[in-house]
């Protein structure tokens, strides 16, 4: 029985001590030093921080490299919980989120002075003689399965930052899950786009963990140029792709795949917002044999919830279902009323219970009882499920087609109107790439951001006129080249809004 998930990565340097675990631009590991350097870490903690305290937060000012996953792992030994801070982000924000966390002590990954004066470099510890085991050990023991692995910092509804809190307990159990669903190996090497202060990531650092797999942490710079991005991949033999559905959209939109050869790739798959149906048929078209998978689950779910495979191209005037439960996942929709809906494409929350749920939100014990519920099929006992605030609704298949948040819903000349409806009938309409809606209140108006090369409006509206009602139609249309994303690869909504004064 797996408690830790430090358990992986020992078996992992016994199995294969000699196998490359972790590789960056510059750097590569063998899984016997990646569990050395990471055991160092944790010894040095334990020796000069903590003082034997356990389930701690512990910051760390993370990069692009194998020192960021060593921190995370040498935190994990000394039995507290790490924290992924961006070190480019605005300075209030990074201040907000250690007052709130107040870490016994920041690692610093790469060479950020600045950030924070009192961050110990990973660097100067990792590779010191051999560490402390017994000491090791003796934390060890005093762990169990519930407590924290990690704190995920996001934006809540205010912009004020809400730590998630995962336990080592939900991140065994869907590692499990996903290797027996796709039935992963130690073959595989993963190739990491996400930013390691995003919940994607860990997907990658535990799938290759748990499954004695390579992980490949990509270089930021190639997204900005797609088809060495490609040419990367093709040369690093990478088979896996667990990405934010913008990645593949540039891909997509560069046409890189038109004269490169992927033939090791294997998985293909994707989450974080709605995948252009176009853009999936590109890789499709391009990469055949590789199996595409949509996936589903907010940051308070670890990993996903929900997934559904495509085999073969899919319709493009058809949306693309977010599928059914995984395993030990319970899944469901409910009411305005707090009732359970069963019926055909009747809207509804999701909600979500099982293993995989996040214990709750950092120091914000209310925000926690507001989201984490009980479960209303249940009243004799305590059975929380997380209230997810995305609407859905069962289609002929049984499986859940993603619609909008709940607070994208907007009250427009008399109607009650989902505005990521407009912007599913958008991702059908031939020529726009990508696109969503903001609603501008002072003019009671709704307004479409979308990208493509053909600004024409006329056609797009007529376009419109074929799957929504006229009183749903955006009031004003602005084409963009490339609509603008945040750092974890979504259309950046904040950015829209500031640019347009709305």
């Amino acid at each position: 029985m797996k408690i830790n998930i430090l358990q992986y990565l020992e078996e992992d340097a016994e199995r294969f001590p000699d196998k490359t675990a972790l590789a960056d631009e510059t750097c590569k590991l063998t899984y016997a030093e990646y569990m050395k350097r990471a055991q160092n870490v944790g010894a040095y903690l334990l020796a000069n921080v903590t003082g034997g305290r356990i389930n701690q937060p512990i910051a760390v000012l993370i990069d692009r490299n194998v020192d960021t996953v060593i921190a995370f792992m040498g935190i994990l030994y000394s039995g507290n919980f790490y924290v992924p801070i961006e070190p480019s982000m605005p300075g209030e924000r990074i201040r907000l989120i250690l007052d709130r966390l107040a870490p016994v002590a920041v690692l610093d990954a790469g060479n950020h002075n600045g950030v924070y004066k009192e961050s110990v470099r990973t660097a100067d510890i990792m590779c010191g003689n051999e560490p402390d085991r017994e000491a090791l050990l003796a934390v060890r023991e005093r762990i169990v399965d519930t407590d924290p692995l990690n704190v995920i910092f996001t934006s809540g509804s205010t912009g004020e930052p809400k730590g998630v809190l995962k336990s080592h307990r939900a991140v065994i159990a869907m590692a499990e899950v996903f290797a027996n669903t796709f039935a992963f190996d130690h073959n595989q090497v993963f190739g990491n786009q996400s930013p390691f202060d995003f919940d994607v990531s860990a997907k990658d650092i535990y799938n290759a963990l748990r499954n004695g797999a390579r992980l490949e942490i990509l270089p930021k710079k190639l997204f900005l140029f797609p088809k060495l991005l490609i040419g990367y991949l093709y040369e690093r033999q990478i088979d896996t792709l667990v990405w934010a559905v913008s990645a593949l959209r540039i891909i997509a939109d560069f046409k890189a795949l038109d004269r490169a050869r992927m033939p090791a790739l294997r998985y293909v798959m994707f989450s974080g917002e709605a995948m252009p149906v176009r853009a999936l048929n590109y890789w499709i078209a391009h990469v055949p044999d590789a199996r595409y998978v949509n996936l589903y689950a907010p940051t308070e779910v670890t990993f996903n919830c929900t997934y559904f495979e495509i085999n073969g191209y899919w319709p493009e005037d058809k949306s693309l279902p977010i599928g059914k439960a995984f395993a030990n996942y319970r899944v469901f929709l409910r009411d305005d009323e707090g009732k359970i809906i069963d019926e055909c494409h009747k809207r509804g929350e999701i909600c979500v219970g099982g293993t995989g749920l996040a214990t709750g939100y950092w120091n914000r014990q209310e925000d926690t009882d507001r989201v984490f519920i009980q479960n209303p099929s249940v009243s004799e006992y305590g059975s929380k499920v997380y209230a997810t605030g995305d609407l859905a609704y069962y289609d002929e298949n049984d499986d859940f087609v993603f619609v909008s948040r709940k607070d994208y819903q907007i009250k427009h000349m008399g109607h009650r109107i989902e505005l990521g409806e407009i912007e599913a009938a958008l991702a059908l309409v031939p020529f726009v790439e990508a696109a969503c809606c903001l609603y501008d209140e002072k003019a009671e108006k709704i307004i479409c951001f979308y990208q493509s090369a053909n600004d024409n409006v006329k056609e797009l509206v007529n376009e419109l006129g074929k799957r929504i009602p006229k009183y749903m139609w955006p009031g004003q249309y602005i084409c963009y080249d490339r609509l603008p994303l945040n750092k974890n690869g979504k259309i950046d909504r904040e950015h829209l809004r500031k640019e347009h004064g709305l």
